[in-house]
């Protein structure tokens, strides 16, 4: 490809696009420049480094699986509400497991405030609002379903699921009955444990 017309954004999605290929790992300046026919120096007005780089790719990642997410919610709540969220993760990771990948990039405290990610939590909140659930549990069910969603999905994308039946197509629906069921009858706090007596002072 011609050197010229090169930009940051056109490197990113070209990034995220060698990322689903070949594999979020693999996604540096070097490589990005073979794909570009250019040499790495060629790159720097554009991103700083390959940090930079699997940065603006997570970014990237994060703001489509929330413009995916906002569209599959829309009008859902409840249990319907809750198959769409988790859908569009599972979804997003089989068709694009390289974005997925850099959607999981931890990012610095600054950036992960500006990026889409909030979104992803107002998302989850956004489905919980179909259940009876205040906090300190609703935090907990974020956290549950975050756990839930992103574990089955690393764990089938990475093949953990291939050689033994039931297949994963038969599981996911279970999960999310599951989860329904969990969210609509969720467990009381437990009881705080009792205050022990004072320790007596010593006899003199």
């Amino acid at each position: 490809m011609a050197r010229a017309g090169l930009t940051a954004e056109r490197l990113t999605r070209a990034g995220a696009e060698l990322a689903d290929e070949a594999g979020f790992d693999e996604v540096t300046l070097s490589a990005l420049a073979r794909r570009f026919d250019v040499k790495v120096a060629s790159l720097y007005s554009h991103v700083k480094n390959s940090r930079d780089l699997r940065t603006r790719i997570a970014l990237l990642a994060l703001e489509e699986l929330a413009d995916r997410g906002a569209a599959a919610l829309a009008g859902r709540a409840g249990k319907d509400a809750l198959a769409a969220l988790g859908d569009v993760y599972r979804d997003y990771a089989r068709e694009h497991p390289g974005r997925y990948a850099a959607a999981q990039l931890r990012l610095d405290p600054g950036t992960a405030a500006a990026s889409a990610g909030p979104r992803h939590s107002g998302m989850t909140r956004a489905v919980l609002r179909g259940y009876d659930l205040t906090e300190p549990d609703q935090t907990h069910a974020v956290r549950l379903l975050g756990s839930v969603f992103h574990g089955f999905v690393t764990l089938e994308t990475g093949g953990a699921f291939s050689h033994s039946a039931p297949g994963p197509q038969d599981t996911w629906p279970r999960i999310l009955d599951a989860l329904d069921a969990l969210l609509r009858n969720w467990p009381a706090p437990p009881a705080p444990s009792p205050t022990p007596p004072p320790t007596p002072p010593p006899a003199l």
